[in-house]
């Protein structure tokens, strides 16, 4: 199936390398396209996008992504022995209130993975979470209601309140996970500990749009209250990136033999305007 959304990662011109790496670790990986920029690939069949982009921005904790290994042990030990190597293991490999089995590691290429031995009732077995720290720690539920509302096809599925006693407001969300299009999400609450991260471009998440009507829709909710950067880049109010693009994009660039006039009007703008990417290409 076409996915319509779905993670960027930003890596140091090593994405070919990494995904690679994911193969090894994964196994159930495949190659979907690769150009110098940008190689797509897929994970237990989620959609990634890899992007060569440089030494500017780096993946931090603040996107991090589940992966529920359905019960299986060897499975859970095995992609927690891989990750870590020449990574970092935020919290190790053991039983917690939440799950009998989990472990969050970040890997040598700054991914950050939340393994949990539990089954997921849905064939999206690897599930982005974003992480509301510090001053955004009790916005999890207002996230919530403001990302389903910009998306028509959208669905809560389960909250979890913060624990009682807790110094965070009543009724704030310690977890909620919920559905925009064909991409579920998970939202955590980063507690009471100071993290020294924050949303930023390293992770960044891709809405392919079939109309200008489309990339207008998406574009204005998230500029309304966040900041409009360059070539569909757009940073919503709570500092989660997002990539606005035409689904036709990539045959534009990669299929039209006028790659380089479509980079270069692409180049020019912050929303992308359909049109005159499609004149570039003729």
């Amino acid at each position: 199936m076409n996915k319509t959304i779905y993670p960027c990662l930003w890596f140091d011109n090593n994405a070919r390398e990494a995904a690679g790496f994911y193969k090894d670790v994964f196994e159930d990986v495949n190659i979907l396209s690769e150009n110098q920029l940008v190689l797509m690939f897929e994970i237990y069949g989620v959609k990634f996008m890899g992007l060569n982009g440089g030494e500017m921005f780096r993946p931090n904790p603040a996107v991090s992504y589940f992966v529920y290994c359905g019960g299986d042990d060897a499975k859970i030990e095995r992609l927690y022995a891989s990750l870590s190597k020449d990574g970092r293991v935020m919290m190790p490999l053991e039983k917690y209130d939440w799950s009998a089995k989990y472990a969050w590691v970040e890997d040598r290429f700054g991914i950050s993975w939340q393994l949990d031995i539990d089954a997921i009732n849905n064939p999206q077995k690897i599930i982005p979470a974003l992480l509301f720290a510090n001053d955004k720690r009790a916005m999890v539920g207002e996230a919530l209601s403001y990302y389903t509302s910009i998306f028509d096809d959208s669905r809560h599925i389960i909250s979890f309140p913060i624990p009682s006693g807790s110094s965070m407001p009543d009724g704030a969300l310690m977890f909620t996970q919920f559905r925009l299009k064909d991409l579920i999400f998970n939202a955590l609450s980063g507690g009471e500990p100071v993290h020294e991260f924050d949303f930023c471009e390293g992770n960044s998440f891709v809405i392919e749009c079939e109309t200008q009507k489309e990339i207008d829709h998406y574009w204005s909710r998230f500029a309304e209250e966040g900041m409009e950067s360059m070539c569909g880049w757009v940073r919503d109010k709570y500092g989660v990136w997002w990539q606005v693009i035409p689904s036709m994009l990539e045959s534009l660039i990669v299929n039209s033999g006028k790659g380089q006039q479509v980079g270069q009007a692409l180049r020019q703008m912050k929303k992308i305007e359909l049109d005159v990417l499609i004149n570039a290409a003729q």
